[in-house]
């Protein structure tokens, strides 16, 4: 049953965005943290860590077919990665607060079910790279990351599939964000407080990771 519950999970395509007032604090890019896109509990987000990874998104996306429209699809492809690394470490301090964890098993198991359902590695690097603008170096991350969402949801006996789930998810999320003093370099926007998340920014917790979805709305 757990098994079963994990694999609905891994491959939901949406959740509504998680509602947190994280507070936005004095910008980054002053005097106090020079260098800095963001800074979390006093853990820099430098700016090279920020381009490293969005330029291995916009390698990879060179190098593939159809490269040149994938990158005009990801205009925002910056503040969109700076949104995800922060979500990151909110996620991680929740896994830990909430005494979970998960083992690079686990995230193999993961990554050979998901590229099963895609129909291999080659095809599930396409489809992430494509649609979600997820380099191939960075799918274990994305589904220890998710791995962590489910954790946390069954710690707290929360099932993330139902709207009061969700909620419920939501909420616990956002009281962890909320205590991490989450400051923004402004050039990449604002943290909304409301949608918590960068201005112009739409990133579900948990996301369809074989691309399977995503897909089916494009051919349909």
């Amino acid at each position: 049953m757990e098994r079963q519950y994990r694999r609905s999970a891994l491959t939901l395509s949406s959740l509504a965005a998680l509602v947190v007032a994280a507070p936005l604090l004095t910008a980054c890019g002053n005097d106090a943290h020079p260098g800095a896109a963001a800074v979390i509990e006093g853990d820099r987000i430098s700016m090279a860590q920020l381009q490293s990874r969005a330029g291995a998104v916009r390698d990879a996306q060179r190098a593939a077919p159809q490269g040149e429209q994938m990158i005009k699809q990801s205009g925002q492809l910056t503040r969109a990665t700076l949104d995800g690394m922060i979500r990151e470490r909110i996620v991680k301090q929740a896994a830990k607060d909430a005494g979970v964890g998960v083992s690079r098993r686990e995230v193999q198991q993961a990554r050979a079910r998901i590229e099963q359902q895609a129909g291999g590695r080659k095809q599930l690097e396409s489809s992430l790279l494509r649609q979600q603008a997820i380099a191939p170096d960075e799918i274990d991350g994305r589904l220890r990351m998710q791995l962590q969402v489910e954790k946390i949801a069954k710690a707290e006996g929360i099932n993330p599939s139902s709207p009061q789930g969700n909620q419920k998810l939501n909420a616990k999320l956002g009281e962890v964000s909320k205590a991490m003093k989450i400051d923004v370099n402004p050039r990449y926007g604002k943290w909304d407080e409301a949608k918590s998340t960068l201005a112009h920014t739409k990133t579900p917790w948990l996301r369809d990771l074989t691309g399977d979805a995503a897909d089916r709305k494009q051919r349909a």
